[in-house]
Protein backbone atom coordinates (compact mmCIF):
# COMPACT_ATOMS: atom_id res chain seq x y z
CA UNK A 1 0.00 0.00 0.00
CA UNK A 2 2.91 2.45 0.70
CA UNK A 3 4.04 1.95 -2.84
CA UNK A 4 0.74 2.98 -4.40
CA UNK A 5 0.53 5.44 -1.83
CA UNK A 6 3.94 7.06 -2.57
CA UNK A 7 2.95 6.82 -6.73
CA UNK A 8 -0.23 8.72 -6.25
CA UNK A 9 1.62 11.32 -4.37
CA UNK A 10 4.23 11.66 -7.14
CA UNK A 11 1.51 11.68 -9.69
CA UNK A 12 -0.44 14.86 -8.30
CA UNK A 13 1.43 16.64 -6.85
CA UNK A 14 2.70 18.17 -10.62
CA UNK A 15 -0.64 19.23 -11.51
CA UNK A 16 -1.76 20.25 -7.66
CA UNK A 17 1.42 21.97 -7.11
CA UNK A 18 0.65 23.89 -10.46
CA UNK A 19 -3.01 24.46 -9.86
CA UNK A 20 -1.63 26.35 -6.70
CA UNK A 21 0.72 28.07 -8.70
CA UNK A 22 -2.15 29.29 -11.30
CA UNK A 23 -4.12 30.65 -7.77
CA UNK A 24 -1.69 32.69 -6.26
CA UNK A 25 -0.30 34.35 -9.69
CA UNK A 26 -2.46 35.36 -12.29
CA UNK A 27 -0.03 35.19 -15.41
CA UNK A 28 -0.23 31.54 -15.80
CA UNK A 29 -2.69 30.09 -18.38
CA UNK A 30 -3.62 26.29 -19.02
CA UNK A 31 -1.79 26.62 -22.85
CA UNK A 32 1.62 26.38 -20.91
CA UNK A 33 3.41 23.22 -21.80
CA UNK A 34 3.81 22.31 -17.89
CA UNK A 35 0.35 22.24 -17.49
CA UNK A 36 0.32 19.33 -19.92
CA UNK A 37 3.25 17.42 -18.90
CA UNK A 38 1.93 17.58 -15.09
CA UNK A 39 -1.26 16.49 -16.76
CA UNK A 40 0.19 13.52 -18.42
CA UNK A 41 2.02 12.04 -15.18
CA UNK A 42 -1.41 12.49 -13.73
CA UNK A 43 -2.87 10.26 -16.62
CA UNK A 44 -0.32 7.89 -16.26
CA UNK A 45 -0.60 7.25 -12.77
CA UNK A 46 -4.70 6.40 -13.43
CA UNK A 47 -3.17 4.30 -16.46
CA UNK A 48 -0.51 2.91 -14.09
CA UNK A 49 -2.87 1.45 -10.92
CA UNK A 50 -3.87 -1.56 -12.05
CA UNK A 51 -0.56 -2.85 -13.11
CA UNK A 52 0.82 -1.99 -9.88
CA UNK A 53 -1.90 -3.87 -7.87
CA UNK A 54 -1.14 -6.81 -10.36
CA UNK A 55 2.55 -6.74 -9.62
CA UNK A 56 2.08 -6.03 -5.93
CA UNK A 57 -0.79 -7.62 -4.13
CA UNK A 58 -1.11 -10.93 -3.66
CA UNK A 59 -4.46 -11.37 -4.28
CA UNK A 60 -4.86 -9.53 -7.20
CA UNK A 61 -1.91 -11.65 -8.40
CA UNK A 62 -3.68 -14.76 -7.67
CA UNK A 63 -7.19 -13.95 -9.65
CA UNK A 64 -5.02 -12.81 -12.59
CA UNK A 65 -2.97 -15.77 -13.06
CA UNK A 66 -6.32 -17.87 -12.53
CA UNK A 67 -7.67 -16.06 -15.52
CA UNK A 68 -4.54 -16.28 -17.32
CA UNK A 69 -5.45 -19.14 -20.05
CA UNK A 70 -1.87 -20.26 -20.63
CA UNK A 71 -1.01 -21.37 -17.47
CA UNK A 72 0.27 -24.99 -16.55
CA UNK A 73 -2.06 -27.57 -15.36
CA UNK A 74 -0.80 -29.55 -12.19
CA UNK A 75 -1.01 -32.52 -14.81
CA UNK A 76 1.16 -30.82 -17.41
CA UNK A 77 3.79 -29.70 -14.60
CA UNK A 78 4.07 -33.29 -13.15
CA UNK A 79 4.58 -35.29 -16.61
CA UNK A 80 7.38 -32.15 -17.65
CA UNK A 81 8.87 -33.05 -14.34
CA UNK A 82 9.56 -36.92 -15.09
Amino acid sequence: MIIVSAFYVIAWMPIKIYYLTLIITSNLTFIESGYYAALFVAFFYVCANPFIYAIKFEPVKHVVMGLTPCKKSQQQAAWWKQ
